[in-house]
C-alpha cells in the first residue's frame, strides 16, 4: 500500500515515514510540505492514500482535498491533524476526506485507519465522530455547504446580494436561496445574526 505524507513539519514527516516504512505492507512514495505540492505530487505519484495535515502555510489541507476531488485523483485522503474543532473537521469531510484521525492516535489505530481508508471506508477518531454526530443532531447546527460558507464570508464583508451574485457567477435568486438555507442551519433570521453566530461557532475565522 502506497502513501503520500503531507505536513509542514519535517520532524512529523520523518516520524511518519519511519513508522510506516518499518511496518510490513506500507511504502511511502513521497512527502509534501503543503497542500499545493500535495496536489501535484498526488497526480505524479498516484498513491493509494494521502495522509493530510490541515493547517499549513503555503496551502492548507481543505483546499488541497477539494482540488484533489475536483481533479479526480484516485487516492483516498486521510486527514491526520492535531485539531478536532468543528471548523476544521466539517470542511475537511465535506471537501471529500475519507477519514479524520488525530496525531495522538496510537500507532496501530493509524495503520488500521490507513488500510480502511485505502478500501474507501470512513475512518473517524472517536472524538471527531462524536462531534460530527452532535453537529448533525443539534437543531440549527447543520454544517454549511462550501458554497453557503462562501456566501456567508461575502456577507460578513458587507457585500450586497447583487455583488455576491456577480462575484460567484450565480443569480441573485440563487444567492437568496443560499441565504435562506444558511439562516435555517444557523437558526437565525437575518444577515447580522448569521455573521455573529458564524464567528461564535468558528465557521468564520
Amino acid at each position: 500500500m502506497t502513501l503520500l505524507i503531507v505536513d509542514d513539519h519535517p520532524v512529523v514527516r520523518d516520524g511518519l515515514r519511519g513508522m510506516f516504512e518499518s511496518a510490513p505492507g506500507f511504502r511511502v512514495l513521497g512527502e509534501a510540505p503543503n497542500g499545493v505540492e500535495a496536489v501535484s505530487l498526488a497526480a505524479a505519484l498516484d498513491p493509494d492514500v494521502i495522509l493530510m495535515d490541515l493547517r499549513m502555510p503555503g496551502g492548507g489541507g481543505v483546499d488541497a482535498i477539494r482540488e484533489l476531488a475536483r481533479t479526480g485523483v484516485r487516492a483516498k485522503v486521510l486527514v491526520l491533524t492535531t485539531y478536532d474543532t468543528d471548523s476544521d473537521t466539517l470542511p475537511a469531510i465535506e471537501a471529500g476526506a475519507t477519514g479524520y484521525l488525530l496525531k495522538d492516535a496510537p500507532r496501530d489505530e493509524l495503520f488500521t485507519g490507513v488500510r480502511a481508508a485505502a478500501e474507501g471506508r470512513t475512518v473517524l477518531s472517536p472524538a471527531v465522530a462524536s462531534r460530527l454526530v452532535s453537529a448533525v443532531r443539534a437543531p440549527g447546527n447543520e454544517p454549511l455547504s462550501a458554497r453557503e460558507r462562501e456566501v456567508l464570508a461575502l456577507v460578513a464583508r458587507g457585500t450586497s446580494n447583487r455583488e455576491i451574485a456577480r462575484e460567484l457567477f450565480i443569480s441573485e435568486a440563487t444567492v437568496k436561496t443560499h441565504l435562506t438555507h444558511l439562516y435555517a442551519k444557523l437558526g437565525v433570521n437575518d444577515r447580522a445574526a448569521a455573521v455573529a453566530t458564524a464567528y461564535q461557532r468558528g465557521i468564520l475565522g
